[in-house]
């Protein structure tokens, strides 16, 4: 009798957005203002160079205050969930999603962030789009801080880097527990919390030019510090308010190859590496590794803890490891004259045994393997990849949209997670793809950089009827999810 292949009873398969990159609404309701909503679209700039959209000064914010343009601020329209997500989550549904990922704005529920009440108005949304998901059985997965910080943390306090800030996440966090406790027990603390190296404004608040006469890098890693505690307490409070709450940490899963055998290459690729795992060793171990501490002493850098921060990480770790998967790339002790490619908020040494997206993301469903393998041996706690997709141009012809590239893509990542799986015995809880609709991308703060299985009809300037169409995609996913998985191999 012939082996049939599926995934796991009861896997959790789904889409995952993010409210500052979906939602619009940016004023809507008692919003307040979040430091996405002050980062303009960067026109005439190489769409592969992430660091060039990334660059945040006090007086680009400023500039921004002074008008409501929603043009070259895309992030304030988003693809208009607050008023489309009936729509949208019916579309989810039916498609067969089980899992819901999405953010809630922080802005939304505290405007200011120290603010002393809520905003109800904004819980209410929220209450109205978890249920929605749960009539449609669909189980929300939250991300409670998804590159939206209050913009007021920036101008009025020290982003992240100051202390008090742990006090309003706490507050906010008590409050939405509180609120949706028995419609949401899918709970992410920080999304990628390594990126506050990587751009330390969208997910620490942290402006360079704020902190003169500091060493900014010295900067970061105290406000990674109270990112950390703050985690570990809003993952005390998820389990405390609610036993059946699962918390998990999310990390940007960036995988490196050595690009030769050579071992100095070898040793640039171990160190890479550990310079993405111990964001992930922190939260899962609920201590610093010894090799970040070793880093911090030979930079002369000490952090600033207070009594009690080492107890609280040690003994609130997560319950599980959610990632983003979108590429590999290769690492050299010696870079210079090498050809480099974009990636996931990073550039690195192109593979030349792989292809590129449209963007110059390397295409590499192996990779995703071997990360699942190395994260579960690493952690032995389930994983969930809750990002992961192919930024594409999409072309509508007579309503329709072909993209047989984006089924391509999906296609062999499903079968390496399936090899994991059943190969490799990882234990995977779920899989969310990035973005299941169409939304402004993080990279490029573009619509044209389409993920989503719905095609949003809105261009980079925000022009469209803001129509959802279904794509080819959209089909074959369907058929997926009602197999599970059994459809890859017909």
């Amino acid at each position: 009798m012939k082996n049939i292949r599926q995934f796991p009873e009861n896997f959790l398969w789904g889409g995952a957005t993010a409210a500052n990159q979906f939602e619009g609404g940016w004023k809507e309701d008692g919003k307040g203002l979040s430091v996405a909503d002050c980062v303009i679209r960067r026109v005439n700039v190489d769409v592969k160079n992430y660091a060039a959209h990334q660059h945040i000064t006090t007086q680009d914010i400023l500039d921004s205050l002074k008008t409501e343009d929603t043009q070259f601020y895309p992030k304030r329209r988003g693809s208009d969930f607050y008023h489309h997500y009936k729509e949208d989550i019916a579309l989810m549904a039916e498609m067969g999603f089980k899992v819901f990922r999405l953010s809630i704005s922080w802005p939304r529920i505290f405007p200011n962030g120290d603010d002393l009440v809520p905003n109800e108005a904004g819980l209410k949304f929220y209450d109205d789009v978890f249920d929605e998901c749960i009539k449609h059985g669909i189980q929300p997965l939250v991300t409670l801080s998804h590159y939206e910080p209050p913009l007021n943390i920036v101008l009025n306090y020290d982003g992240w880097y100051s202390r008090e800030v742990i006090d309003m996440f706490t507050q906010y966090t008590k409050v939405v527990a509180e609120r949706y406790k028995g419609k949401v027990k899918y709970w992410l603390t920080f999304n990628e919390i390594d990126s506050i190296i990587r751009h330390p404004y969208t997910s620490g608040a942290l402006v360079e030019d704020r902190f003169e006469g500091k060493n900014f890098t010295h900067v970061i890693y105290q406000a990674m510090h109270h990112q950390f505690v703050a985690s570990a307490i809003a993952t005390k409070i998820l389990h405390e308010t609610d036993p059946e709450n699962k918390v998990g940490c999310m990390l940007t899963k960036l995988t490196y190859y050595p690009l030769t055998c050579k071992p100095e290459d070898v040793l640039k690729m171990q160190q890479d590496m550990r310079s993405t795992y111990c964001y992930s060793d922190t939260q899962v171990f609920g201590e610093y590794p010894r090799y970040l501490l070793t880093r911090f002493k030979n930079e002369g850098f000490e952090l600033v803890k207070h009594p009690g921060d080492d107890e609280l990480m040690k003994d609130n770790p997560v319950d599980f490891i959610s990632f983003s998967y979108y590429m590999s790339s290769c690492v050299a002790f010696n870079p210079e004259g090498k050809e480099t490619t974009a990636g996931n908020t990073i550039v690195g040494i192109k593979n030349p045994y792989l292809e590129t997206s449209d963007w110059g993301w390397q295409i590499d469903p192996i990779g995703l393997r071997i990360s699942m393998v190395d994260l579960y041996d690493r952690y032995r706690k389930p994983l969930f990849i809750v990002e992961n997709g192919l930024g594409a141009k999409d072309t509508v012809v007579d309503g329709k949209i072909e993209d047989d590239y984006r089924i391509n893509y999906h296609r062999e990542h499903f079968k390496t997670m399936l090899d994991a799986i059943e190969l490799d015995g990882v234990d995977l809880m779920g899989y969310t793809s990035w973005a299941c609709i169409d939304l402004v991308s993080e990279s490029t703060k573009q619509m044209s950089k389409r993920y989503g299985f719905i095609y949003v009809d809105a261009d980079d300037e925000g022009y469209g009827t803001y129509n959802r169409l279904r794509k080819k995609s959209f089909y074959w996913m369907k058929s997926i999810i009602e197999s599970n998985g059994q459809a890859l191999f017909k």
